[in-house]
C-alpha cells in the first residue's frame, strides 16, 4: 500500500490533482450521511439505519457520501 500511495501522490502532483487521505479510523460507515449521527454498526450489517433520523441507505453508499463530504470540507 505504501508504494501505491507513493505512486498516486506522484501522479497527482504531475497532473495537478489533490489527494485527500481519510484517517484509518474515520467512521465513514458508522456516520449517518443525512444527519451526522455516529452509531456502532457491525461489519456484517449491510444497510445503515440511523437511530436519530431513521435514514436508511446501503452501508457502502453511505460511506462514499461521507468520504465525499470529507473531501469537500
Amino acid at each position: 500500500m505504501g508504494e501505491f500511495r507513493r505512486q498516486l501522490e506522484y501522479k497527482a502532483k504531475k497532473f495537478g490533482c489533490e489527494i485527500i487521505i481519510a484517517d484509518h479510523w474515520y467512521p465513514s460507515s458508522k456516520t449517518c450521511s443525512n444527519c451526522g449521527h455516529i452509531q456502532d454498526m457491525p461489519l456484517q450489517k449491510r444497510v445503515s439505519n440511523c437511530d436519530r433520523c431513521s435514514h436508511s441507505i446501503n452501508r457502502d453508499l453511505n460511506a462514499a457520501i461521507n468520504l465525499l463530504w470529507l473531501a469537500s470540507s
